[in-house]
């Protein structure tokens, strides 16, 4: 077994890189804009209904935290986990580490992701929870690449804001595991 720090460091120097010649596509101020805005399109469609907000690990969770802060009606508070992408930067197999919880049958359902590319993520989660017998559904999520529509893509009922074909990371989006954490939206320079 080597030295674990080697190659952390290595990836540590591709996601600083990765920042340095990055560039923003969307602020701070803009991913914040539309937090607020889903935020009430959410409580105004789900207010009366006693949901369970859903996160996608991991980067779900930031959109997650915060769409609940947001929100003025009382919710309960869940996670899945699920991957195609293990800090690469291609998609491959779908990845089940945490599953949905049995409690969540007969409950509103509101599931939240960091973004849609080509939804094969999202989907099977959604068709998880139907067969698990949730009495309403609903999605959200942060960014959509709405020019990834190839054949037929789920559905998604709440959407903070559209973007090109492009990598992006920030607002929980990762670049090799690093920068979820950045309040702003950043387009990874092609390699």
């Amino acid at each position: 077994m080597g030295d674990p720090g080697i190659g952390s460091r290595s990836r540590l120097d591709e996601a600083l890189d990765a920042l340095r010649t990055a560039r923003e596509v969307r602020s701070a101020a803009a991913m914040q804009a539309a937090l607020d805005r889903m935020a009430a399109q959410i409580s105004a469609k789900l207010g009366d209904s006693n949901p369970v907000f859903v996160a996608v690990m991991h980067g779900g969770v930031f959109a997650a935290v915060e769409l609940s802060r947001r929100v003025t009606f009382p919710h309960e508070f869940d996670y899945v986990h699920l991957t195609r992408y293990k800090g690469a930067l291609e998609g491959g197999e779908i990845d089940w580490i945490v599953r949905p919880r049995e409690s969540l049958r007969g409950r509103a359902v509101l599931v939240v992701d960091d973004i849609l590319d080509h939804g094969l993520t999202l989907a099977a989660l959604l068709a998880e929870l139907k067969a698990l017998g949730v009495a309403a559904l609903y999605s959200a999520v942060l960014v959509s690449k709405p020019k990834r529509r190839v054949g037929r893509r789920v559905e998604v009922d709440f959407i903070g804001t559209t973007i090109d074909e492009a990598y992006v990371f920030g607002c929980g989006m990762d670049y090799k595991g690093y920068w979820r954490g950045l309040p702003g939206l950043f387009e990874a320079a092609p390699p």
